[in-house]
């Protein structure tokens, strides 16, 4: 269930959302909504997905080798679908 709030801008900064809003094919509530979830976003998970996938990518073999049995298939392997 989304709650609705008013807010109030000068006419300046709503004809930069708007036009923002059209070249990013999507609405100025859209706009608003995703700067406002991004404020309130925990910073500790900032870059968590990249230093995830860069420890999979660096230790990747070693987990192969410690477990020959549990190797899942790679995307990256020659024949595999990216």
């Amino acid at each position: 269930m989304s709650k609705s709030v008013t807010i109030r801008v000068e006419d300046q900064l709503h004809a930069l959302l708007k036009e923002r809003a059209e070249a990013e094919g999507t609405t100025v509530t859209a706009l608003i909504a995703q700067a406002a979830h991004d404020a309130v976003r925990d910073p500790r998970l900032e870059g968590a997905a990249d230093v995830f996938r860069a420890f999979i990518n660096d230790n990747a073999d070693a987990f192969d080798a410690a477990f020959p049995d549990d190797t899942p298939a790679r995307l990256d392997a020659p024949g595999q679908a990216a």
